[in-house]
């Protein structure tokens, strides 16, 4: 019996997925072009290519042969494009773990919709920087700053003092000198007092300062002072240098009795000032820098990079990606392929047939898509988590302690005469 001849000819879907893709169409259907545009710098034939054969790939995976798939070359292309842009979105995460540390306040770029680097710092994404101790440096100018160091400005001024004034505007004084180091340089800004002192004449520091040596002798013979009735005590050499070692703890706690009172911006000296005590008082201070305002340096850090989104990362290019990655763009390709596949299945829970009805697979698809992509990203974040710059050197280490425990029972050959 022969079959009926339906007209008009019913068609099961508009659009059914070809057994290949073509060359031609990969940079038209594609929605950014990032690898197929011949004028991107980024512009791979071999993506293009990879592209093609993924249609293929798909086609059988599915079972186009058997069944139509309902997708169009141009969702695998895409697919495609979104597998190479999502791996090279997971290895420079993993790359910025890396590298992190070693580009703080390097020069960073700027970036384009697509994410390619226009301007700036050449892309970091393949380079394998020189260790920089970045994060410490910059701790340690801080802390060298406070003590003086570095890139740190310290600075001396000088009040009058007035019998029974107690309180002094240090603020008002500091900014108000004119023809110093600093001036025009505070205008308002708090400014960090080091130290407070004062000076007594020469001749009195002579007689009376810590290392006069007032009835003492050390090593030296022209060691101390002599006066009528003299005792001299002898002292071990030990002793000398314990007395040197507390020579500044001495001048602080031992040699003056005046003291201050830091509030706000007011010094409050004790005791009241007195006639015959010090006229004059001497403050060293510094001006602290602004966090947000580069050092004298001239470095720019304050510009360059200070966290992963700043790094100078662009998209890799494909062709860099060796074939673990290719088989895992492959494979990630596939799992949104079915992910969109089971979308267009789901419009519709089932189509009416003469006599039944057929049911669709579409959300398993989209399932079975989804936990596919989910997996496939664990696989590659834990194996990359395996290949970090630490681990690879606690790795290394490890194979040296387990060299040593070999050669340590590898025995020596003894001469028998």
């Amino acid at each position: 019996m022969a079959l009926p001849n339906l007209r008009p000819a019913s068609n099961s879907s508009k659009s059914i997925l070809p057994e290949t893709g073509s060359h031609g169409n990969v940079n038209r259907l594609l929605p950014y072009k990032i690898y197929s545009d011949n004028t991107s710098t980024l512009f791979s034939g071999n993506f293009v290519s990879g592209a093609v054969d993924q249609v293929a790939y798909t086609y059988k995976k599915l079972g186009g042969d058997v069944l139509d798939i309902e997708l169009s070359d141009g969702n695998i292309y895409a697919s495609y494009e979104e597998a190479v842009l999502e791996y090279s979105y997971l290895i420079n995460v993993h790359q910025a773990n890396n590298a992190l540390p070693s580009f703080l306040g390097h020069a960073t770029g700027t970036f384009d919709h697509k994410g390619e680097l226009t301007s700036g710092a050449a892309s970091g994404s393949l380079k394998y920087p020189k260790f920089d101790y970045g994060m410490s440096r910059r701790v340690s100018e801080r802390m060298g700053s406070e003590i003086g160091l570095k890139d740190s400005v310290q600075y001396s001024a000088s009040f009058d003092v007035t019998v029974g004034q107690q309180d002094y505007d240090l603020q008002d004084i500091i900014s108000s000198e004119t023809g110093k180091p600093y001036t025009g340089k505070i205008n308002g800004k708090r400014v960090l007092i080091k130290k407070v002192y004062y000076k007594t004449p020469s001749a009195m520091w002579r007689f009376y300062g810590y290392y006069g040596g007032l009835n003492v002798v050390g090593n030296f013979h022209n060691y101390g002072q002599f006066s009528d009735d003299s005792t001299f005590q002898l002292v071990p050499s030990w002793q000398n240098k314990s007395q040197a070692l507390a020579f500044e703890d001495a001048i602080y706690t031992r040699m003056s009795h005046w003291s201050y009172e830091l509030r706000n911006n007011k010094i409050r000296l004790f005791p009241c000032p007195y006639s015959g005590g010090p006229t004059k008082m001497w403050v060293e201070f510094s001006v602290p820098s602004s966090n947000l305002e580069d050092d004298s340096n001239g470095r720019g850090e304050l510009e360059g990079v200070n966290n992963m989104n700043t790094l100078p990362f662009s998209n890799l290019p494909y062709d860099t990606i060796n074939s673990i990655g290719k088989q895992w763009i492959r494979r990630f390709a596939l799992a949104l392929s079915k992910e969109t596949l089971g979308q267009v299945r789901s419009k519709f829970a089932s189509l009416p047939i003469p006599g039944d009805s057929v049911t669709l697979n579409g959300s398993d698809l989209v399932s079975q898509g989804k936990e596919e992509q989910n997996s496939l990203r664990e696989e590659l974040k834990s194996t990359l988590a395996e290949l970090t710059y630490q681990k690879i050197a606690e790795q290394e280490a490890a194979a040296v302690d387990a060299s040593e425990k070999v050669l340590q029972r590898i025995p020596y050959s003894v001469y028998v005469g």
